[in-house]
């Protein structure tokens, strides 16, 4: 699972310490080169923050993908074919209030009976399928190489040593996140009781006139905790969650005596050993929110009053649960590949991966199995903030072996970008690269539907791939005769570009051309990609 913490936090920390201690005739509006768009200076408004990953470059001066333009210019009322996007993921919450109206029904199964009435091999699958039975928290697979002692000697070495380093990052970054949250507590808690009053601002701490050291450090990490977030609670939350999930490395991901696997009872590293797991995807956990907020993004229903509008809007989402709460397994995502293929999804989309996978020839051909039926793979690039063109940084799957010739052509791999457009576009964890990410799109703080009919930010090119899963089906959508390869090729040709530089992986010193850190050199557009669609189809434009 692919999700980011606030880095911004730790990055303050030792202060905080310190002080106490267009290309053609193609499209009209869009163009080639969009050096020219001025930068937006103003902040966004709470509305644009909400939507700006369908917001239009040139109107709007947000990097978004001309959704709403799309809809107002190009879609309007037209009717379009219904198209299946499987969201392999964590569990969805299936009864959230812009989510019930877009699923997927299996109508050859009855649901509850514990039979496979449609043969299909799996039970009671209405509205997908539960690769993870009862379990959700899991170890990282290098901790299961270590564990299990899998693969080679030279594997197993690796693991050991990445086990290792992440162990004892996972402590530190626990206890700073333990140390900033008792003192922005101690400090609002004084602060507060200076004041006399239970909320303040940030307008309220400037003007505190005091001369007590106490009292001017507390004011010191507050201002500094408001360059994180609008309010002291919400850093609060912030930081807690944090220390949620350092502790979660160090109780699951990382831990070598953890078998999350055991609620489950099948052995996961034979691809034989079928028949587990269950026909019910909803989420298991509050906490377990991935899928859902994913599954929004695509396709929340669109203006319907509530919370948010999903990219796509003529789509049944198939929940397919194999992702947990630390790295997937080789298996559930092959599985998890082919049940979508073989149900009718024409779109997957994977926001997941993980830097080792001793069974990827499963999932490698599993991906050629979607491919031979014309099913589109779209996948997350991965948030370490790493070149993945360097062999030391591999990101599971992909569709290419060690920088190769690509295994299918229906896979696309996407890295996310932030909402302020010019050199600090592209989100500060996004992984990048030449040959191994494919396109950019909007991943950073995306709003989107959560678990319990809520609504909330998430950040990652977790957030990235949904969004070009949604383009994808909207081109399917409204031209069905497109093959996968095509749509990929549409995405990949159609998108914005640009010649500045950008920073990557958030370090200024690594300012690099926008166009050489995908294979597409751009950014997706859903606007351009329905018109390239449109003269595609029409034999006007060839791939």
């Amino acid at each position: 699972m692919t999700l980011t913490f606030n880095r911004t936090i730790l990055a303050v920390s030792a202060s905080l310490f310190l002080y106490g201690c267009g290309s053609t005739a193609l499209v009209s509006t869009p163009i080639e080169n969009i050096d020219t768009v001025p930068l937006k200076t103003s902040a966004l408004t709470e509305a644009e923050k909400k939507n700006w990953g369908h917001a239009d470059l040139l109107t709007d001066t947000i990097p978004g993908m001309s959704v709403d333009k799309a809809y107002t210019d190009i879609i309007k009322n037209k009717k379009g074919e219904k198209v299946i996007v499987a969201v392999l993921d964590s569990g969805m919450d299936l009864d959230h209030e812009d989510l019930d109206g877009v699923l997927w029904v299996n109508k050859d199964e009855i649901a509850g009976n514990n039979k496979d009435d449609d043969n299909n091999g799996y039970v009671d699958d209405v509205h997908g399928y539960n690769f993870l039975g009862e379990s959700y928290n899991e170890q990282l697979e290098m901790a299961r190489i270590v564990a299990r002692k899998l693969g080679d000697a030279n594997l197993q070495a690796k693991a050991k040593s990445a086990l290792d380093a992440d162990y004892q990052k996972a402590i530190q970054n626990k206890n700073q996140y333990e140390q900033i949250l008792q003192a922005v507590q101690n400090a609002d808690s004084e602060v507060k009781a200076f004041l006399g009053k239970d909320t303040y601002t940030k307008k309220d701490l400037t003007q505190i006139e005091t001369q007590d050291e106490t009292m001017l450090r507390n004011i010191s990490i507050l201002m500094q905790m408001f360059t994180i977030k609008d309010s002291i609670p919400e850093v609060i939350s912030e930081l807690k969650s944090g220390v949620k999930h350092f502790s979660d490395q160090l109780n699951y991901n990382l831990n070598v005596d953890f078998d999350g696997r055991s609620l489950v009872g099948d052995d996961p590293y034979d691809i034989n050993d079928l028949g587990y797991g269950n026909g019910n995807p909803n989420n298991r956990v509050e906490d377990e929110s991935h899928g859902t907020h994913v599954a929004g993004i695509i396709a929340a229903e669109r203006n319907n009053g509530l919370g948010a509008n999903g990219v796509a809007n003529n789509v049944a989402i198939m929940s397919i649960r194999a992702v947990p709460n630390g790295d997937e397994y080789d298996k559930d995502i092959a599985l998890g590949i082919r049940y979508a293929v073989d149900n009718g999804a024409k779109i997957i989309n994977g926001s997941f991966g993980k830097a080792f996978s001793p069974n990827a020839d499963w999932v490698y051909e599993a991906i050629k199995y979607a491919a031979e039926n014309d099913v589109l793979f779209v996948h997350a690039a991965g948030n370490s903030g790493d070149d993945l063109d360097d062999p030391n940084n591999p990101n599971f799957p992909n569709d290419q072996i060690n920088n190769g010739p690509e295994i299918a052509d229906n896979v696309i791999t996407v890295g996310a970008l932030s909402s302020k457009y010019g050199s600090e576009m592209v989100a500060s964890f996004s992984n990048y690269g030449k040959i191994n990410v494919d396109v950019f799109a909007p991943g950073d703080a995306i709003y989107s539907t959560m678990p319990n009919n809520e609504y909330d930010f998430q950040g990652g090119t977790s957030m990235a791939a949904p969004a070009v899963a949604g383009v994808a089906a909207l081109i399917r959508s409204y031209y069905p005769k497109l093959t996968a390869s095509e749509v990929k090729q549409i995405i990949l040709k159609s998108g914005l570009t640009t010649k500045s530089k950008v920073i990557v992986a958030g370090d200024a010193s690594k300012a690099m051309d926008f166009q050489n850190i995908s294979k597409s050199g751009k950014m997706v557009n859903a606007y351009n990609a329905l018109i390239m669609a449109h003269a595609v189809s029409k034999g006007k434009i060839k791939l």
